[in-house]
């Protein structure tokens, strides 16, 4: 899941280098702690928070399958 997220996330901005996705795991939920270029920030989050909404919600699905929770923090 992580490749996949850092993929996706890699795609939509202009310092692909930049991102770090840190995971941490519990029993049954995984947190993704998403960091990118500060002008990059906007681009993840998109207007009124659709894209990252889009991108949470095909990590809840492809944990879901798993059996698992996923939560995805964008830390600034």
């Amino acid at each position: 899941m992580k490749r996949t997220l850092l993929s996706m996330v890699r795609m939509l901005v202009e310092h692909p280098d930049d991102v770090r996705i840190s995971q941490l795991q519990g029993a049954t939920t995984s947190i993704y702690e998403l960091r990118c270029h500060t002008s990059d920030v906007g681009k993840v989050i998109g207007k009124d928070g659709k894209t990252v909404g889009a991108i949470r919600t095909l990590l809840s699905a492809m944990a879901a399958r798993k059996g698992r929770k996923a939560v995805l923090e964008v830390v600034e």
